[in-house]
C-alpha cells in the first residue's frame, strides 16, 4: 500500500506546478527530455527530483537564481529520509503525515478527554495505551508504535521548543490506564511537565459541566508564518482526519478557546495533579 509522501515534497510539487502555469506539462517534459510522467510524478510528489533537475526545470520556467533558495531546501528536504520511516509499516497511513506535521509546528494545542496526550506520556502509559487499541495486531507492531511515540516527543526538547497549550479532561487523571501505579507515575510526569517552559497545561473539572469538546479530542498543529495554514488533526478507531479548510479550524480554534476558558488555571490545575498523585500514592500503598 502507498505511504504519504513528506510535507517538503508535496509542497515542492504544488509550487512547481503553479510555476508551471498554463504551460502543457507534454510541452515542459520534452523540451527537457523528460517523459510526461516524470514531471507528473514530481508535480504530484510520488518522487523526489534532483538538484539538477530542479535548476533545469526552475530555468525553464524563468526563476530568478535569487529566488530559488526556498525551493531549493524543499526539494532538498524531500529527498531525505524521514527519522520515523523506520515505523511506518506499524502505523496506520495517515499517520506519518501527522509526525511530520507534529514536527514543524511551533504552536500544538489539544483537547483530550480520554487518555494523556502522546507528547507527555511515560513509556509504560503508552504501552499500555496501544496495546489496548483494536487496530494492533501483535507485539512486535505494538513495540514499534511504542518506539514511535517515545520518539515523537524529542519535538519538546529541539530548539526553540513549540509552545503547547494541552487542556485535559479531569477524568483522564482518574482512568486507570496501565494500573493505579503506572498512572501515579503519569500524573507525577504531568505535574512535571506542566512546569516546562512554554507548556500550559489546564484540567477541565468535572464540574465545568457541558463543555464545547464534548464530541471529540482533537489538536490544533500552527506552522511558521508564511509557511503553511493551521491544521486539525483527531483520531479515531479507523486513524487520523485531517480538517484543512479556514472555516473548519475556525470551528476548532474557537472551541479550544471555549475548552480553555472554562478548565482551571495552570497553577490551579497542578495543584488538582499534585492532589491526584497523592491520593493514588495512598492507594497503591494500601493496595501493596
Amino acid at each position: 500500500m502507498a505511504r504519504p509522501t513528506s510535507t517538503a515534497r508535496r509542497e515542492l510539487g504544488v509550487e512547481l506546478r503553479r510555476l508551471r502555469s498554463d504551460r502543457r506539462a507534454a510541452t515542459v517534459a520534452t523540451a527537457l527530455g523528460w517523459s510526461e510522467s516524470k514531471l507528473s510524478r514530481i508535480e504530484t510528489a510520488h518522487t523526489a527530483i534532483s538538484e539538477e533537475d530542479l535548476e533545469r526545470l526552475l530555468t525553464a520556467y524563468g526563476v530568478r537564481v535569487e529566488d530559488r533558495d526556498r525551493l531549493r531546501d524543499l526539494a532538498r528536504r524531500g529527498r531525505a529520509r524521514a527519522w520515523w520511516t523506520p515505523y511506518r509499516s506499524s502505523v496506520p497511513d495517515p499517520y506519518d503525515e501527522f509526525v511530520a506535521l507534529e514536527a514543524e509546528a511551533t504552536f500544538i494545542s489539544e483537547w483530550e478527554s480520554q487518555v494523556v496526550p502522546g507528547l507527555l506520556q511515560t513509556d509504560e502509559y503508552a504501552r499500555a495505551v496501544i496495546e489496548a487499541g483494536a487496530d494492533v495486531g501483535d507485539q512486535a507492531v505494538a513495540q514499534r508504535r511504542l518506539a514511535l511515540r517515545m520518539a515523537r516527543q524529542a519535538v519538546l526538547t529541539r530548539e526553540p521548543p513549540p509552545s503547547l497549550l494541552m487542556v485535559l479532561d479531569e477524568a483522564v487523571l482518574h482512568r486507570e490506564v496501565g494500573g493505579v501505579e503506572v498512572l501515579r507515575r503519569q500524573v507525577a510526569k504531568l505535574g512535571e511537565d506542566s512546569r516546562r517552559p512554554g507548556v500550559e497545561l489546564r484540567i477541565m473539572p468535572f464540574a465545568a459541566g457541558a463543555h464545547a469538546g464534548q464530541g471529540e479530542s482533537f489538536m490544533v498543529l500552527e506552522f511558521p508564518a508564511g509557511t503553511r495554514n493551521p491544521i486539525v488533526h483527531s483520531e479515531g478507531l479507523m486513524g487520523g482526519l485531517f480538517r484543512v479548510t479556514d472555516s473548519e479550524v475556525e470551528v476548532y480554534r474557537d472551541a479550544l478557546a471555549d475548552l480553555r476558558e472554562r478548565s482551571l488555571s495552570a497553577e490551579l490545575s497542578r495543584t488538582v495533579i499534585a492532589e491526584r498523585e497523592e491520593a493514588l500514592r495512598v492507594r497503591g500503598g494500601l493496595l501493596s
